[in-house]
């Protein structure tokens, strides 16, 4: 589980191809304090630890996880949100978030509004529903509010602090997001088809 708070941007230094695609990627956090099997959510995919280094950990990404994220499009150097899983006691800053994304949205139009930029994505069509103005989404990881919605498309706005903290600076139109839903909508929506 976690907050959709990001605590680091690591960076893919390697991938190879195993039969399932093993990734090491470089992160700033005290490798010293993650144990094997640990879930770090690595672009808002929930991935188990399973070698470590000094300032690097080794993740192994199945090829179901590849085909319903963007994981197919990493590559050596990309820079990646991380977020260790929420401990007992820990600030609950974003929403709660599985690491189990949904599918992959569509980053369709950028626009500078003073320091911010409003990001328009679209949506999977059999995810739109879940996604609501002043709802929450997480998007590569990130715990984001939804500013309004249009069928498929919603927007966000990015302040220069999230832009700084994360990789959301280095977005363009084109790229594919990981979207994971609010838990809370997937309920809900879930509880009305069965009334």
């Amino acid at each position: 589980m976690f907050t959709g708070i990001i605590t680091d941007v690591g960076t893919v230094a390697e991938l190879e191809q195993q039969g399932d695609l093993r990734a090491r990627i470089r992160t700033g956090y005290d490798t010293k304090g993650i144990d094997i099997g640990a879930s770090i959510a690595s672009d808002g995919v929930c991935l188990t630890v399973i070698a470590l280094g000094p300032d690097w950990y080794d993740v192994q990404v199945s090829a179901e996880t590849v085909d319903k994220t963007n994981l197919d499009a990493w590559a050596v150097g990309r820079r990646v949100n991380l977020e260790r899983a929420l401990k007992v006691g820990d600030e609950l800053g974003g929403h709660i978030v599985s690491g189990h994304v949904d599918g992959v949205a569509e980053v369709v139009a950028m626009v500078d509004e003073g320091d911010s930029t409003r990001v328009t994505l679209r949506a999977p069509e059999a995810l739109a529903r879940f996604i609501a103005p002043k709802g929450s989404v997480a998007l590569n990881g990130t715990s984001l509010t939804v500013n309004e919605v249009d069928g498929c498309d919603f927007g966000i706005n990015f302040i220069p602090h999230t832009k700084e903290v994360t990789t959301w600076g280095d977005v363009a139109v084109g790229d594919r997001i990981n979207l994971e839903i609010d838990t809370l909508a997937r309920y809900v929506a879930r509880l009305n088809e069965m009334s």
